[in-house]
């Protein structure tokens, strides 16, 4: 066995460094600070508004757009996952949620028996129909009439950009 000089035994036994990390500064910070505030504050805002008009909670009136905007208002569970940004195991509580109050209904897939249908009833689309011109002006008065029609171009470029880094290829719309 070769010998062991002294010097690569402390070097072994000395911990590693982590590197430094990058920082942010400047621009990025107020970049990343900004869009935090926005993070936190608009679903909260956009809840309150829902809340307050129709009883629903920001995520449950997405499920009941998403599945508004599909044929005949039927999705595959996966599928409506993938469309609000949102777990299975989420989704299934809210699902169950709105089925209790007759807006949704879960039936099994006639073409798998492992997925799931989801289906906006019409009372479910009644109530989502309620629900909307409320949360238009909200989401005017929150961001879009904020801003003009470049920023609005580049808001929703940051935005795919942002989410294909976080979803890489599911879809958003």
């Amino acid at each position: 066995m070769d010998a062991v000089k002294q010097d690569d035994v402390a070097d072994l036994a000395a911990p590693t460094q982590a590197p430094e990390p990058r920082w942010l500064e400047g621009i990025e910070r107020d970049a990343w600070l900004s869009l935090i505030g926005v993070i936190i504050r608009l679903p909260a805002a956009l809840d309150a508004q829902l809340q307050r008009d129709a009883g629903l909670s920001h995520f449950e009136y997405t499920v009941m757009v998403n599945l508004s905007n599909a044929d005949d208002h039927v999705l595959r569970m996966s599928q409506l996952a993938a469309l609000c940004h949102s777990s299975l195991s989420r989704l299934s509580h809210v699902v169950a949620r709105l089925e209790r109050r007759g807006w949704l209904r879960r039936d099994p897939c006639p073409d798998d028996g492992r997925a799931t249908l989801a289906t906006l009833t019409d009372d479910g689309f009644a109530k989502l129909a309620s629900a909307a011109p409320g949360h238009v002006d909200a989401v005017r008065a929150y961001v879009i009439d904020a801003l003009d029609p470049e920023q609005l171009g580049q808001l929703s470029a940051l935005g795919d950009t942002i989410l294909g880094r976080l979803d890489g290829d599911t879809p958003r719309r």
